[in-house]
């Protein structure tokens, strides 16, 4: 059985796009929590790649570092 953190280094190497679950734990949040944010329209930029939710690595960090959508979007 594969821990997350292993999938987690897994799906840097190979896939820049992580799932909720490995979104969640790169953080250090829940994936309920990361959910919620997404919901909220709160939380990081994700992505839907046909009916998963996806989030690029470079947003996680860049959203860590504290920057908002805003700022990403508009510069």
């Amino acid at each position: 059985m594969i821990d997350e953190i292993t999938r987690a280094a897994q799906a840097k190497k190979g896939s820049p796009f992580l799932s909720t679950e490995q979104a969640a734990f790169y953080l250090g949040l829940s994936p309920r929590k990361l959910q919620q944010m997404r919901g909220e329209g709160a939380g990081p930029i994700f992505r839907r790649h046909s009916r998963y939710v996806r989030y690029h690595i470079d947003d996680l960090d860049n959203w860590s570092r504290g920057l908002t959508r805003h700022e990403l979007v508009h510069g």
